[in-house]
């Protein structure tokens, strides 16, 4: 049932019934702090504070997908750098999603029933992080994996905390 509601409503089904996932994944962004930061205060962008404020707001455990780092924990410290998924080859994407599934099998006990909601263009699951979290036992959810536009997104994150109260 749920991939049909997906199909039809862009994975907007789940925020508007106040569904919260288990898990939230959100990606990084191309523009950074220039000295170390918490992982979660590296970066920054408007699209980054929205994804980082709705991630925090559903009060579930969250990561980063950093295309240099893997899977990060938000208070992990790290400094700047310039890696991006799209400068990657097919196979080295599907290495970065193969290490990024190890990484999270390590540290949630079983992803088995988990729903895993995924904020991060295309370029982060489809050479098989989404394919391998499901192969673990998950249901993944992309919310926005239809909708184009970064101000499109913006928006739709404004939403969801206004609805919130956040």
């Amino acid at each position: 049932m749920t991939g049909t509601l997906d199909s039809v409503h862009p994975g907007w089904i789940h925020a508007l019934l106040g569904e919260r996932p288990d898990l939230v994944l959100i990606g990084c962004v191309k523009t950074k702090r220039r000295e170390t930061n918490a992982a979660k205060d590296l970066y920054k962008s408007p699209l980054w504070h929205r994804r980082r404020a709705y991630a925090e707001s559903l009060e579930c455990p969250w990561y980063i997908l950093s295309a240099k780092h893997g899977l990060l924990d938000p208070d992990k410290r790290i400094g700047p750098y310039d890696v991006s998924l799209n400068d990657l080859r097919a196979a080295a994407r599907r290495a970065w999603s193969t290490r990024v599934v190890s990484e999270l099998k390590s540290r949630v006990p079983s992803l088995r029933d988990k729903v895993i909601e995924i904020h991060a263009g295309a370029a982060y699951v489809t050479y098989g992080l989404e394919e391998g979290l499901r192969e673990a036992g998950a249901t993944i959810h992309r919310p926005l994996a239809r909708m184009s536009g970064v101000g499109r997104q913006q928006a739709w994150y404004h939403e969801q905390l206004r609805r919130r109260g956040s």
